[in-house]
């Protein structure tokens, strides 16, 4: 058990590395707009969004090297990619050669939410599966918090280069996890439907369990690695209702307007009265709660399940939401307006975000898991990268469509966990404490 643990911490580090790498741009995103001048269009296209673009390649592509060369090669060219994109962006001479470094990262990004999340998966016990699962989502959060506390220590540091200082620091992450990351062992389950090699796959699985559930183990993969040929592909009918599944919480996941808030969190917090120079240390203050209670969220998904977390969180959600347009509609004290950010933040950590990246991980059949992941990961990323290409042409304070109107921005974001709370309700199975192979069986069957 402690190597399963060591295993999936080591992993979960690719985590850390992705909620750095999108949310350490929320430090640069003024200084390089005026550096370079660029216009609302422009900036939103390639300075905000072209890492996300990448990741939309990256969740798109990433099942292919997952799936052929195996998780922990992938794993490892993950950390290549993202010390490539922090030190190219750190040096970046102009706005194009920014945009291609930080459009490598987003590959890295992508690549990540594929991999990740499916060697944990496959290394993990069905009793311990969400939490050390969720422990990616943690890393994301982690470093976003670091993120946002390392844009506000440099902040000051390189003068007008501040922002280079904020993206190449991110080196140093990247190259530590780049070499942990060589040190765990391929997935059991890869190394058995993949390679056909069965001692291998024992190998791990003895590491993993005592001998006879190892051996057990084991067969149930044999047993699922003897289905036909015709099962690897992922869009056929018996996997409709996966599809389905894995499209909807990863399209839901976004239109909370989570990387709305996280992205534009010292511009939405200027706009509101707290401050340009306080607007980078009140931004901590959001990554702290998503800490906290990403925490929580770890703590109660084995216990609760994925599904009540869901729905706890989509009430939160609505809420604090609702409440946070009404702040921007009646001038409410800013503040208050922070409380209620706060919130909505914490409403994410204990649902949507302890809850995705393990679900998707979960639903989809050994033999198409890495194409399934790469389904729910594109689904969410083509999703974020088009709200954050267009949030400043409704936010920008010169152009923006509804500059003085922000509050139907945050109104729309609640209407949409109303459909995710309906959602979660009466459709949203449960998959804790149920082994892999028992929950391919049953959600075919209810898809049938």
């Amino acid at each position: 058990m402690k190597d399963i643990t060591k295993w999936s911490i080591t992993v979960s580090l690719a985590g850390f590395l992705f909620g750095f790498d999108t949310v350490v741009i929320s430090g640069a995103n003024q200084p390089i707009q005026e550096l370079w001048n660029t216009s609302p269009l422009f900036h939103g296209t390639f300075i905000m969004s072209m890492a996300l673009w990448g990741t939309v390649l990256g969740s798109l592509l990433g099942g292919i090297p997952t799936k052929k060369l195996g998780r922990k090669k992938t794993l490892f060219w993950i950390g290549i990619l993202f010390f490539i994109s922090a030190i190219g962006s750190a040096f970046a001479p102009d706005p194009y050669s920014f945009s291609i470094f930080r459009f490598i990262g987003g590959v890295g990004v992508g690549i990540s939410t594929v991999a990740a999340p499916i060697y944990i998966s496959e290394i993990t016990t069905s009793e311990n599966r969400g939490r050390l699962g969720a422990l990616y989502q943690f890393n994301i959060v982690f470093g976003i918090l670091i993120a946002f506390v390392s844009n506000w220590l440099l902040k000051g540091v390189g003068g007008e280069a501040d922002w280079r200082w904020m993206l190449g620091v991110e080196a140093i992450p990247a190259l530590a996890y780049t070499l942990m990351v060589m040190n765990v062992p391929n997935s059991p389950r890869w190394l058995l439907l993949q390679k056909k090699d069965i001692e291998g796959a024992l190998s791990v699985l003895n590491r993993m369990y005592n001998k006879n559930d190892a051996q057990r183990h084991l067969e149930e993969i044999k047993e699922d690695a003897a289905q036909p040929k015709s099962s690897d592909n992922l869009f056929q009918k018996k996997y409709k209702k996966i599809l389905w599944l894995g499209f909807l919480i990863a399209a839901f996941n976004q239109l909370s307007g989570i990387n709305f808030v996280l992205y534009y969190a010292p511009q939405i917090l200027e706009q509101a009265g707290l401050g340009g120079e306080e607007s980078l240390f009140n931004s901590i203050a959001i990554g702290a709660v998503n800490l906290i209670f990403t925490l929580i969220g770890i703590r109660l998904i084995d216990r609760l399940g994925r599904k009540q977390l869901l729905i706890i969180g989509s009430i939160g959600y609505i809420v604090s939401l609702f409440m946070v347009g009404y702040c921007f509609q009646a001038s409410l004290s800013s503040t208050l307006l922070l409380i209620f950010i706060c919130m909505f933040i914490a409403s994410h950590a204990v649902g949507q975000g302890a809850v995705i990246w393990v679900f998707i991980s979960e639903i989809f059949p050994n033999r198409v898991r890495a194409y399934g992941q790469s389904w729910g990961t594109s689904t969410h990323w083509i999703f974020a990268a088009l709200i954050t290409l267009v949030t400043p042409f409704f936010i920008d304070p010169a152009e923006g469509l509804f500059r003085k109107n922000l509050e139907l921005i945050y109104y729309f974001f609640a209407g949409m966990m109303v459909l995710q709370l309906l959602w979660a309700i009466f459709k949203m199975p449960e998959t804790k404490g149920v082994s892999l192979e028992e929950l391919e069986k049953k959600l075919i069957e209810d898809g049938e």
